[in-house]
C-alpha cells in the first residue's frame, strides 16, 4: 500500500501501458500537490503550464459563466458541474476527473495515444480512492 501522495501517483505511472505522467492539482491554487513522470521535456516549468490548463478546463472564466448560466435557467445555486475531461493532443491523451469529496482536487493521466483509453480510465477510477486521503 502506497504511503504517501508520491507514492500513489507514481504506482500509477506503473500501472498504465504508455502512461506518461500522473499528477495531482489543487484545483484553487494550480499547484502540483503531486507527481510523477518518466518524459524528460516535463520541466517544472512544462508541468506548471498543463497544471495551469487543467484548472482552465475546470474552473476557468468560461466554464464558471456556463455552469452559472446553467443554474440560474434551473433555478438553482451555482455548482461545479464539470467532473471528468478527456482530451486528446497530437501525440497524447489527457484523463482527468475530480477527486470524490474533494472538489478541488484533480487527477491528470497523461499517456501517448497508443495507450488503451479504457485502461487509462479503469486506472483512474481505482486510484481516485487512493488519493482522496491525501488531498485538502
Amino acid at each position: 500500500m502506497a504511503s504517501t501522495l508520491n507514492d500513489v501517483v507514481a504506482d500509477m505511472l506503473e500501472q498504465v501501458d504508455e502512461a506518461l505522467g500522473v499528477a495531482v492539482v489543487d484545483l484553487n491554487s494550480g499547484l502540483l500537490l503531486s507527481v510523477a513522470h518518466n518524459v524528460p521535456y516535463f520541466t517544472q516549468s512544462y508541468l506548471d503550464a498543463v497544471a495551469a490548463a487543467a484548472v482552465d478546463m475546470f474552473r476557468g472564466k468560461t466554464v464558471s459563466n456556463v455552469e452559472n448560466l446553467i443554474a440560474q435557467q434551473r433555478g438553482e445555486e451555482p455548482k461545479r458541474h464539470v467532473q471528468e475531461v478527456q482530451m486528446g493532443t497530437t501525440h497524447t491523451h489527457h484523463v482527468m476527473s475530480i477527486v470524490p469529496d474533494k472538489p478541488d482536487a484533480l487527477l491528470v493521466l497523461i499517456t501517448s495515444k497508443k495507450a488503451n483509453l479504457g485502461m487509462a480510465w479503469a486506472a483512474m477510477k481505482n486510484n481516485l480512492p487512493k488519493v482522496a486521503p491525501y488531498c485538502p
